[in-house]
């Protein structure tokens, strides 16, 4: 359960500043339906740049973003779907859009989830602690964000191979940027310097997104009902909903599995993982270029008895598509030889990394299931291209100018060649397995208990369920924070 303790010399310091820079909170009910945000705030935001740094653009913690760099409000949940003619298979693809959120990517959502119960109740200080963000990319620029919006001194933490746009993003909001060695395979190294930080500086506060339960919560109440709400507007008479794909990093967006399969309790849950790195699939080893999912553990937050199948992802895939869906010349070939619509060719920079690898794992699923017209998976896009400039550029010095003829072969190749090699339908068993990797990580090295470790598996109903049921509860302390600061 995520603990709802009050600190009060904290929450009042906390209000204090909030009052003093004019900062409301939004609910998890609000950032599920934007349409109970107050028209007052309504109003600010729309005078704000999506990406400005004003305590309003909490309330743009949502995937119901007008797509519009300033001056947007709400509507429906931004989604792409994209056609067999691309994908090649029948199943349609549908993936909610990461882009409109502030800082461009969903992770922020994830971070506010993590950093509002202690807000709230004044666990942690703004006046007197600084947040710590340790990520393999882009939940510490979603944490430096929400941390930069309510006057917080912000340490991100990412691996040192992570893109450039990553690091000059994070210069320009941070307070103290730590590079840790490695890619993003390397979360121990993370792990390593947290310890270190939370041994030797008592002001900072760990904001762990692998073991924050705020994660997954946030993207079990948002992200699962504005997969839900895209679906029911789509489905048309046939329509079902056979299974939803993600790409685990943190473990927080496959937390929306879990609110899709209480109302769509047929559906299949898979986890995707790079295949250069097969946690899930082959117990860890390795590194990979995925950017933004991390490996060699199994997060906490992952609630894997709930999890029915694991897709492992060629890193060269991804890495080649995220060049074909940013060249002219790609584009160009998918309209004129398979027959895509421009408009959608023309928003294929949607997709970052992680986000053509979740399509890609939707792509292996439809192709496992042998799935059909009437069957609809969905995924979500943590962001789009705009962090990768620079490895595109790599890909140009690598590979040479793009043409007709290396799109023809990337589109075989990557997308039209996947197969249903590196799949794991999971059994009973292999989610046990998969489950007590856990312990490596979490008992052995981060002061996690067997206790808690079974409490997961064995109490599942009472456990993951009490977490979910903790939404209504906080948005409950959120309101009597903001009554107190317009007092």
């Amino acid at each position: 359960m995520i603990d709802l303790t009050i600190n009060e010399v904290g929450l009042k310091n906390n209000i204090d500043t909030a009052r003093d820079r004019g900062i409301i909170v939004p609910t998890f009910a609000q950032m599920q339906d934007p349409g109970l945000i107050p028209d007052e705030i309504k109003d600010k935001l729309s005078k704000t740049g999506l990406w400005d740094i004003d305590p309003v653009n909490l309330f743009r913690v949502t995937w119901k973003n007008e797509a519009k760099d300033r001056g947007g409000l709400f509507g429906a949940p931004n989604y792409i779907e994209l056609p067999s003619s691309l994908t090649g298979v029948k199943a349609r693809i549908i993936a909610l859009v990461g882009k409109w959120f502030p800082t461009g990517c969903h992770k922020v959502g994830a971070s506010f989830g993590c950093l509002v119960p202690r807000l709230v109740t004044g666990q942690f200080d703004v006046k007197s602690q600084k947040a710590v963000w340790p990520s393999t990319g882009n939940y510490c620029r979603g944490g430096a964000f929400n941390s930069k919006l309510l006057g917080v001194y912000s340490i991100g933490i990412l691996p040192q191979e992570m893109s450039r746009e990553r690091f000059e993003w994070l210069q320009n909001i941070a307070g103290e940027i730590i590079a840790t060695p490695g890619c993003e395979s390397n979360v121990k190294e993370i792990f390593d310097k947290v310890a270190e930080i939370r041994a030797t500086r008592p002001e900072c506060m760990i904001f762990n997104q692998f073991e924050e339960m705020g994660n997954h919560l946030w993207h079990y109440k948002v992200t699962g009902n504005a997969i839900a709400e895209v679906f029911e507007s789509v489905k048309g008479e046939k329509g079902r909903l056979a299974g939803a794909c993600f790409t685990t990093g943190s473990a927080g967006t496959i937390g929306a599995g879990d609110r899709l399969k209480e109302l769509y309790p047929g559906m299949k849950l898979a986890a995707g993982e790079a295949l250069q790195c097969p946690t899930l699939l082959d117990n860890g080893f390795g590194d990979h270029r995925i950017e933004g999912i991390g490996d060699k553990h199994v997060p906490w937050i992952h609630n894997v008895k709930n999890t029915d199948m694991v897709i492992a992802i060629d890193d060269e895939d991804s890495q080649n598509l995220i060049r074909m869906f940013n060249e002219t010349a790609g584009r160009d070939y998918l309209v004129n030889e398979l027959g895509v619509d421009r408009e959608l060719a023309d928003k294929l920079d949607l997709m970052g990394i992680s986000g053509i690898a979740n399509i890609l794992c939707c792509i292996k699923m439809a192709r496992y299931y042998e799935l059909t017209e009437n069957d609809v998976v969905v995924t979500v896009l943590t962001e789009s291209a705009a962090m990768y400039g620079s490895r595109i550029e790599e890909l140009r010095e690598r590979d040479g100018e793009y043409s007709p003829l290396k799109a023809a072969v990337d589109w075989a190749k990557h997308i039209y060649g996947q197969r249903i090699d590196n799949m794991l339908e999971l059994t009973y068993p292999e989610r046990k397995r998969i489950h007590n990797l856990k312990y490596y990580t979490w008992v052995e090295q981060q002061g996690r208990t067997m206790e808690e470790l079974n409490t997961q598996w064995y109490d599942y109903d009472e456990f993951w369920g009490g977490i979910h049921s903790q939404a209504e509860k906080i948005d409950e302390l959120i309101e009597q924070f903001n009554e107190a600061v317009k007092r």
